[in-house]
């Protein structure tokens, strides 16, 4: 007689950051740490005065990088986040406070610090590509 083994597979980052709900939390505690506090001022300057259409965009982008559902991507045919950002006078600065404040968001919102170091890795990565120097 065999015994069946069955397949452990790892739960994705979207699954590991709580899924949709977990994803927001860390999205609203973003752009609530970016909208307060006066160290990130240039940041929060880069941005729209109503933060409701972002808190969204970022959610739905997030939620699709980490492997949830790609409705943001679906509904932006041919999207690429890098060239959104072309636009926008993003500096050494502006940059440095997207990756600080994005990391206390993810640590104030209890993702797990393995994951969320993998995910600042690649945000300081995105956060450099999109500086212009």
């Amino acid at each position: 007689m065999s015994a069946t083994v069955t397949e452990v597979r790892p739960a994705s980052p979207y699954e590991a950051v709580g899924g949709r709900d977990g994803v927001r939390l860390f999205v609203d505690r973003f752009y609530d740490l970016m909208a307060s506090d006066p160290r990130y001022a240039a940041l929060r300057a880069l941005h729209a005065p109503d933060l409701t259409p972002m808190r969204a965009s970022l959610a739905g982008f997030l939620s699709a990088w980490l492997g949830g559902p790609r409705d943001w991507f679906d509904e932006r045919p041919g999207a690429c986040i890098m060239s959104a950002h072309a636009r926008i006078q993003i500096n050494a600065e502006t940059a440095r406070q997207w990756t600080e404040v994005m990391a206390q968001a993810l640590a104030d919102s209890a993702v797990d610090p393995e994951l969320a170091t993998r995910m600042n890795e690649a945000f300081a990565r995105m956060a450099e590509g999109m500086t212009r120097r």
